[in-house]
């Protein structure tokens, strides 16, 4: 080391000497000494001597020489700083540092303790935890700028682009989870964007498995959310609504988690409080209010009503522009489900509805993808969809077949549409030994009348209701009432609306009555005459729809054959004037136990059930009262007077009460129909009344359309209107 400048006494200059000597290099710290004078140039006290004010002072050193005493170590005054480089991790002569964080370090072959199979154990479990990391930190930026942009399309291609399927129920966590601790606006955006992704680029399973991890996870999320179990339970009940979760996974996933946990009370809120709630989907799909104000309520209303306009008028490019405008291409699979479902319900419709979406498809207007999602939601609830729809499942499989065949559907990528399931067949020996039984049932019920009687005994002999067994029944019991007087035929036909068949078995047992006409004719010339006006008070009574008398017709095709006759004779009945009351009073009225109200009677009494109401009554003892008059044909005389009512005294209490028992099912929405055409024929009359009456009645139409009571094809301008009779 150089002492040439500055002064340093012999004395400093042998223990230095020593010093360095004796040190060993590897167990010193290094220590970066000034090679100039430890002094300034501008400062030229001793060492000895006081400390100049104005003097820089370098900082302390802190490493020190092994065999140097603090006593002999003396500070440098230098302008340097004395500090290790790299802070003493390199140099030479050193030891690194305290902990090594570069991951570059591999396992050294030559090394004693090496172990080839920790190795290959080490990477390959690296390798997946490194890939799950990734994907989590993409997922929260994607999410992230989603709620920045609101741009569904956008986050879609960017999901898709982001691949790992198998990660996809992180995704729909992440995104749940980051929009429960957010505005609604946020929440409505995760609705709208897992429907956007559902089955298109998340696969079903992965949205499953990610609504489950959500719920296990409630614990931890309700440290940071204290509304989890809310939230949570609406988000669960929001996809149900929206079709990408089935209502199984609630006690599925009941099943598996503790009874204690916050993932059960989720579940359970969300199964009481949620989706067992009257008009609950509804109610679910507006809870947020919609990221753009507009709710999936409002884009089905605005899908149905340009689909209707399309029907009418046959304008591709308007309903194209429809399409378009709605910009929720993520949903185009409910216009491809309503499409079909009017095209099964109005089947003059059909043509141009499978025009509109093989066109909608070759012009990219609807992709492949929406166009098998929109099949598959109808073929999920086809069964359901046959309530009201007779062959229903048929009439669905016809428009598959036709669609593939003009190549605008891969039915390839389709849900089964599986066969109807068969009816329950039955060997001869137990359907004689049924009919056998039955005789004697339906021969004790014409003596003693008791309905209840005969419930008891069809439960003994058919117990596991066999739909072949029941059609048996009907035809049994009308074949018998035939051959008798006015009094049995009036007892059968309240005991067939008593029953509660399925109307299949209904249906079933007409067709097997008319096939027998031939045989029945023998023994009754006016067996023609008898199986229609059993046909049609069948209706009358709503065993049946009108929609299975067609349904029957298919078996029997001609006017000239013995089925077309009983229809035809059927239809003539049913469109006659005042047809409810003078059909079901064909036979004496009243059934078995009572003479039958007269028509004025039972007008008296709907009188004075809607003035109580009216004046404060309850509601359920209104529908309780309606219930008990017995005749579901006669409702449209509650519509009528309820609505006329309403518009001579502006109070709209029995406009609720209408509301009740539509949403009930108390009235139906073909006594709605006959109800408001009712009225509609005697506005004139009400007009000198009420001076604004047309008017009103107008506002009125419209609600009931809103409200589902009335098809939007409902036109009170018209005088071929609903007629009294009830029929169109």
């Amino acid at each position: 080391m150089d002492f040439s400048e500055g002064y340093v006494s012999n004395e400093h200059r042998e223990l230095h000497r020593s010093a360095s000597e004796s040190a060993d290099p590897l167990s010193v710290t290094p220590l970066q000494l000034s090679t100039k004078s430890t002094r300034s140039p501008k400062s030229t006290r001793s060492p000895k001597s006081p400390r100049s004010p104005k003097s820089p002072r370098s900082p302390k050193v802190e490493g020190k020489c092994s065999n140097l005493s603090p006593k002999n170590h003396r500070p440098s005054y230098s302008q340097k700083d004395g500090r290790p480089k790299k802070g003493g991790s390199g140099g030479k002569g050193t030891w690194g540092g305290l902990l090594d964080t570069d991951d570059s370090n591999v396992i050294d072959p030559n090394d004693p303790n090496y172990d080839s199979t920790e190795e290959h154990d080490h990477s390959n479990e690296k390798k997946p935890t490194t890939e799950l990391e990734d994907y989590k930190k993409k997922a929260t930026v994607i999410v992230e700028e989603y709620f920045a942009t609101d741009d569904v399309v956008a986050t879609m291609n960017e999901v898709k682009e982001l691949g790992k399927p198998e990660y996809g129920y992180y995704f729909v966590k992440k995104l749940v989870s980051m929009s429960m601790d957010r505005h609604d606006k946020e929440k409505e955006m995760a609705a709208i964007l897992l429907s956007a992704l559902y089955a298109d680029i998340l696969d079903p399973s992965q949205v499953y498995k990610g609504f489950g991890k959500l719920v296990e996870s409630a614990d931890d999320l309700i440290v940071d959310i204290p509304d989890t179990v809310e939230v949570l339970a609406l988000f669960i009940a929001r996809a149900v609504v929206d079709d990408i979760l089935p209502p199984a996974f609630l006690k599925k996933q009941m099943a598996h988690l503790p009874k204690d946990s916050k993932g059960v009370e989720v579940l359970k809120k969300t199964e009481k409080s949620y989706l067992a709630a009257p008009l609950h989907a509804e109610i679910i799909e507006r809870c947020w209010g919609g990221s753009k104000n507009t709710t999936v309520d409002d884009v089905k209303a605005k899908i149905n009503n340009f689909l209707k306009e399309y029907v009418v008028s046959g304008d591709k490019k308007e309903a194209f522009r429809c399409i378009k405008d709605l910009k929720v291409p993520f949903f185009h699979h409910e216009i491809v489900k309503r499409a079909l479902i009017m095209a099964m319900e109005r089947r003059q419709a059909e043509s141009p509805l499978l025009d509109l979406l093989k066109e909608a498809a070759e012009e990219g207007f609807i992709n492949s993808s929406q166009m098998t999602k929109g099949f598959d939601r109808l073929i999920d609830t086809v069964d359901d969809l046959s309530l009201d729809i007779p062959n229903a499942r048929g009439i669905l499989q016809q428009l598959m077949s036709k669609a593939a065949s003009e190549g605008w559907l891969c039915v390839s990528c389709l849900k089964s549409l599986s066969v109807e399931p068969e009816k329950n067949t039955i060997e001869d020996s137990t359907a004689n030994s049924f009919k056998v039984k039955t005789q004697s049932i339906i021969k004790e019920y014409f003596l003693s009348g008791d309905i209840l009687e005969v419930n008891s005994c069809l439960e003994q002999e058919n117990s596991n209701n066999c739909a072949a067994l029941n059609a048996i029944f009907v035809k049994k019991l009308i074949t018998l009432a035939m051959d008798r007087k006015n009094r049995e035929k009036e007892m059968a036909s309240v005991l067939l609306s008593s029953l509660c068949f399925p109307a299949d078995d209904v249906v079933s047992g007409f067709v097997m009555l008319i096939e027998s006409a031939d045989d029945t004719a023998l023994d009754n010339p006016v067996v023609v005459e008898d199986l229609a006006m059993f046909l049609a008070r069948a209706v009358i009574d709503e065993v049946l729809a009108p929609q299975h008398l067609e349904e029957i017709g298919t078996h029997f095709l001609g006017q000239d054959s013995v089925g077309g006759k009983v229809l035809q004779m059927t239809r003539s009945l049913l469109k006659a004037r005042l047809a409810g009351e003078r059909i079901l009073r064909c036979w004496g009225g009243g059934g078995s136990s009572r003479p039958g109200w007269a028509v004025e009677d039972v007008k008296d009494m709907i009188g004075k059930l809607l003035e109580e109401y009216e004046s404060g009554g309850d509601i359920r003892e209104a529908c309780r009262c309606m219930k008990e008059l017995g005749m579901p044909f006669f409702h449209h005389e509650v519509v009528k007077k309820a609505l006329v009512t309403t518009i001579e005294k502006k109070n709209e209490r029995l406009w609720g009460l209408l509301k009740e028992c539509y949403e009930s099912g108390l009235i139906t929405m073909n006594q709605m129909v006959k109800g408001f055409g009712r009225v509609a024929e005697s506005l004139d009359d009400l007009a000198l009344d009420v001076p604004d009456a047309k008017n009103q009645f107008a506002y009125y139409v419209e609600r009931a359309k809103a409200n589902g009571w009335l098809d939007n094809s409902f036109c009170f301008g018209k005088q071929e209107q609903a007629t009294e009779n009830g029929t169109r």
